[in-house]
């Protein structure tokens, strides 16, 4: 390749021609998992609740398959956790990132 060129690319998954999955949904997801709440998940990634709350009301609906559960607070706390299809979901996503990166890096060498 010639020299000073960089290849770029950005990865999203599409269900009839509608996005459901790309990196900030991937990041939402993952910091949902990590912090069992939308609204600190919502924080982290630096979007508003209900833009988050709507990102994922989107997805499960394209997708058909609920992507979160949640728990009302109450005394022993509220919360929210991922589904094992949300896990799927993610761990896909993940080796399509790996396989495009292994082949930006064969290509740039």
């Amino acid at each position: 390749m010639a020299k000073g060129y960089k290849i770029r690319y950005k990865i999203w998954l599409e269900k009839d021609k509608d996005i459901v999955m790309g990196l900030g949904r991937d990041k939402l997801l993952r910091e949902i998992e990590k912090t069992g709440s939308i609204a600190k998940a919502a924080k982290a990634v630096g979007m508003s609740y209900k833009k988050a709350w709507s990102f994922l009301k989107t997805m499960e609906n394209r997708l058909g398959i609920k992507l979160v559960e949640t728990q009302r607070g109450g005394k022993g706390g509220g919360g929210t956790r991922l589904t094992e299809e949300a896990k799927k979901l993610l761990s896909e996503f993940e080796k399509i990132n790996k396989e495009f990166e292994k082949l930006s890096r064969k290509l740039s060498k």
